[in-house]
């Protein structure tokens, strides 16, 4: 299974800021929608990725004036992407290495989704009950 998969089952609106945004306008957006991270876009183009860890670890470097400064400044670039090709487990393998719970889903050049790692291990998880029960149910009629 592909992260086409998971896109057809969440759906591709994607929250997302541009680089010029301020980090407190971004971490009420933040707040606002209950999200952990959100791409930066300029252009169309994904510039990186700012998120709870970004605000956490300058916080800690460069105290709370790091509000004031633009989310460009603090995110993490560049965002590490996949794209709707890609196979679920080859992403949760690159999520597991790179230390990173979302992945900003980019199809010639364009934002097309985002997958968390929730998302993925969701769907892992139901498609083994299904191959599950699959299973029992042929056991049971056999």
């Amino acid at each position: 299974m592909t992260i086409t998969a998971i896109l057809q089952g969440k759906g591709r609106e994607v929250t997302q800021v541009r680089s010029d945004d301020s980090v407190l306008s971004v971490v009420q957006l933040l707040s606002e929608r209950r999200i952990g991270c959100v791409p930066v876009v300029d252009d169309g183009r994904v510039l990186g990725i700012f998120s709870e860890r970004d605000l956490v670890h300058h916080i800690a470097r460069d105290g709370a004036g790091v509000l004031e400064r633009r989310v460009g400044d603090v995110m993490t670039a560049p965002a590490i992407t996949t794209d709707d090709k890609t196979p679920v487990i080859h992403c949760l393998s690159l999520m597991t290495k790179k230390r990173v719970r979302h992945l900003p889903v980019v199809v010639d050049g364009v934002l097309i989704g985002l997958v968390s790692i929730g998302d993925l291990v969701k769907f892992r998880i139901d498609t083994i009950e299904s191959e599950a029960a699959a299973l029992r149910d042929y056991i049971q009629s056999a």
